[in-house]
């Protein structure tokens, strides 16, 4: 899996998974643009953790469309191209039924759909446009393990990764005469910095135990599994839908 020449837009990459899959690219020879929201010093961060010097920081509001546009222009200004794009920027934000306000539901959903679907929807478009006239490239969305198994106190962000599969899917078929190859990875619980509060209280060993292997995964392990979906070797697995979750959930 190399990727010598190619240049990847990686959403989120300010820290945790996002960070991880820019790494891992950019140790294969990528050019990575590196998205953040509103931490621009993780960002810097990120920058100097991934080697090489080809590497660009780029702030983004992705719930609003014409940022959204901004930023793809600004992207292919500096770069030239976007080769492989990895839509990984997410919220997780708990809205228990039971215990929020009228309000609250309405906000929470609001926020989830427009940063966990409506963003990857229309930083895909704008993509994909540019990877139609060059001939081809490779999207790869980061979905989660809620999308199947459900998320009890966050159900708008269950239902933003089920949605996110299908369009990934939809747009699998349609963009595949263009040489553009779609596909999702599904993460279970990820050893991040924003899963920490959770892992190391006392609920973590819970966690733990819902996987077989009685740990959760590495962000290192889901980016490989992303670079494996990006290289040319798995063009044909183009709509499929990856787990990463150690059997903590299985489907068929």
């Amino acid at each position: 899996m190399e990727f010598d020449g190619n240049n990847v837009l990686v959403t989120g990459a300010s820290r945790g998974i996002g960070r991880a899959i820019a790494r891992k690219f950019a140790q294969q020879g990528a050019s990575i643009a590196i998205h953040y929201h509103k931490n621009q010093r993780a960002a810097e961060e990120s920058k100097k953790m991934i080697p090489g010097e080809t590497h660009a920081i780029f702030q983004s509001d992705l719930s609003h469309p014409q940022s959204a546009r901004q930023l793809i222009e600004e992207v292919i200004h500096q770069m030239g191209t976007i080769d492989i794009l990895v839509n990984n920027a997410g919220i997780y934000e708990p809205h228990p039924l039971a215990q929020v306000s009228y309000q609250e539901w309405q906000d929470k959903w609001l926020d989830t759909l427009s940063v966990n679907l409506l963003g990857p929807a229309n930083i895909t478009y704008l993509v994909a446009h540019q990877m139609i006239l060059q001939g081809g490239g490779r999207i790869i969305n980061i979905s989660s393990r809620g999308a199947f198994r459900g998320e009890p106190e966050a159900p708008a962000y269950g239902a933003s990764k089920a949605a996110l599969n299908a369009m990934s899917q939809s747009l699998a078929q349609a963009l595949a005469p263009y040489n553009i190859f779609v596909s999702v990875v599904a993460p279970g619980w990820v050893d991040t910095d924003m899963a920490a509060e959770t892992l190391e209280s006392p609920e973590g060993d819970d966690v733990r135990r819902q996987s077989p292997l009685n740990r959760v995964a590495t962000a290192d392990e889901v980016a490989h599994a992303v670079l494996f979906l990006a290289s040319d070797e798995a063009e044909y697995m183009t709509g499929g839908i990856v787990d990463v979750n150690g059997a903590s959930y299985l489907r068929s």
